[in-house]
């Protein structure tokens, strides 16, 4: 029973990952109101006529749909096998922190909602990502079980570090900062760049990244856990893309690669704290 749980829980997590994906084309191509500002419904229909924009955010909002009825079903799978185990004690029977995914859910639900109905104010689309994100983990930790280990410290540290990262970088893509520094790795040939404000937003992301990357191979080279050489990879890679990205003039394939590493480097980090 525990065995179709956690394979339950990875296909949740699955799917939590390409909805982050989605999410991220919406944004990218200006899909965000390709249903208008109608919600559940698209355009005040359930089956509206798709042209390109609407597809996306339909299709955006199809992936939610599975990802809530997972996750659903992960929480009443995790409460029949909780019932099943009265002996065990309750944050060790199986599927205790489906209800933590569960909230989660409700949470990025309802700030999907939002979002919609206030026209796509970056603060909301921030949260929304920041919500999965945390869904996203809470999933790989279902699906992964309990550890054996207390995380560690400088683990926890990397997943902070990680997390202020990854809203960073919704913040600079979400407020239109992703062109505000030319060049690479300085912004516009400057260490402290004397621009406006969006400028301060890109920079104060790039230098997060650059502490992520310098912390995860300290991180790596002290705990010797291949998990960890795995994160420096990705992180690596990630930085690959991201100047790739700015010196070809943010091409959109690269902005979505952006976001599907970066998502793809926090599920990593969590799994080698675990």
């Amino acid at each position: 029973m525990t065995r179709r749980f956690t394979r339950l829980a990875w296909t949740a997590a699955t799917f939590t990952y390409l909805l982050i994906i989605l999410g991220a084309i919406v944004r990218i191509t200006g899909s965000g109101l390709g249903c208008g500002e109608h919600w559940p419904l698209c355009n005040g229909k359930l089956l509206p006529p798709l042209d390109l924009p609407t597809l996306i955010e339909y299709g955006h909002r199809l992936a939610a749909a599975a990802v809530s009825v997972l996750v659903a079903a992960l929480a009443v799978y995790g409460w029949w096998l909780r019932r099943e185990a009265p002996s065990s004690t309750a944050l060790h029977r199986p599927g205790a922190a489906a209800y933590v995914a569960l909230m989660l859910l409700v949470l990025q639900v309802a700030l999907g909602a939002v979002t919609v109905k206030l026209s796509l104010p970056p603060w909301t689309v921030i949260l929304h990502l920041g919500t999965a994100m945390l869904l996203l983990a809470t999933l790989i930790l279902i699906a992964r079980g309990r550890p054996r280990t207390p995380p560690s410290r400088a683990g926890l540290y990397a997943l902070a570090v990680g997390f202020v990262t990854v809203l960073f970088g919704a913040l600079t893509a979400n407020l239109g900062a992703a062109s505000a520094c030319l060049g690479f790795p300085l912004c516009n040939d400057q260490f402290i760049p004397a621009g406006n404000y969006l400028q301060q937003i890109h920079w104060t992301h790039r230098l997060l990244a650059y502490t992520l990357f310098a912390y995860v191979v300290w991180w790596a080279v002290r705990s010797k856990r291949r998990g960890a050489w795995s994160v420096v990879a990705l992180v690596t890679l990630q930085v690959a893309v991201a100047a790739a990205m700015v010196l070809s003039g943010l091409p959109q394939p690269l902005q979505a690669a952006h976001v599907a590493v970066g998502a793809a480097v926090w599920a990593a980090m969590v799994l080698a704290v675990l």
